[in-house]
């Protein structure tokens, strides 16, 4: 009797019935079911990860290649300016140069009386000179060289040098009365500053009178004056 019940107990061990099985299977499929959930979100965060990566670096070449571009259109059109004022402001020394001739050439003929009576030599001369004249000043305006209109004007510091100042009651002060020498631009820029005489009220006898006073008072030694 105790034999066959060892014998049983050996067989169960050996044997193991149908339901254990079934229970040991479900077991492992659960345990391979959850490693293989645990196994595809790690993935699945990981592919998350790898796509926001991407994501990132696209964002960052599109950021950077309008950047390059900007620099780019930017570079363009520096270099289309410098171009444009190459080509109009190139020969701007040698168009400041040649205006003292041309000065030159105005003085000798302003100089010349109006009511003298000239040889026909010297009329055909005269009028030659105005012809080259003429031309000199042509060939400024088409290289963009314009004479500065200044005379009865207000003064303006970008345009006008003040040599002097004149006396005249009959204009407002700060007014160009008198052309020294004449200005030029070339295409709205400087080319150089017109030599001008400026109006200026004239001074009252009474107000000469607390100039001098007042001259006199800062010549005088400060304790004498005290």
């Amino acid at each position: 009797m105790v034999e066959k019940k060892e014998e049983d107990k050996q067989n169960e061990i050996n044997h193991p019935n149908s339901e254990d099985l079934e229970n040991n299977k479900e077991s492992v499929d659960a345990a391979d079911y959850e490693k293989e959930e645990t196994d595809k979100e790690n993935i699945k965060e990981e592919e998350n990860i790898d796509e926001n990566s991407l994501e990132k670096e696209i964002e960052n070449l599109k950021e950077e290649k309008i950047r390059l571009l900007a620099e780019m259109e930017n570079l363009r059109k520096r270099f289309e300016r410098e171009k444009v004022e190459t080509i109009k402001f190139g020969s701007i020394n040698l168009a400041r140069d040649i205006l003292s001739p041309g000065d030159n050439l105005e003085r000798a003929l302003g100089a010349l009386p109006n009511d003298e009576k000239h040889s026909e030599s010297i009329k055909n001369l005269i009028d030659g000179l105005k012809m080259v004249l003429k031309e000199y000043k042509s060939a400024l305006e088409k290289h963009g060289v314009k004479k500065i209109e200044s005379l009865d004007k207000k003064f303006d510091h970008n345009f006008h040098q003040a040599m002097m100042e004149i006396e005249n009651n009959d204009v407002e002060d700060g007014t160009v009365v008198q052309e020294v020498q004449s200005g030029y631009t070339m295409h709205d820029r400087l080319l150089r500053a017109a030599m001008v005489g400026v109006s200026k009220k004239p001074v009252s006898k009474k107000e000469e009178l607390k100039e001098e006073k007042k001259e006199d008072n800062t010549k005088k030694d400060p304790k004498e004056v005290s």
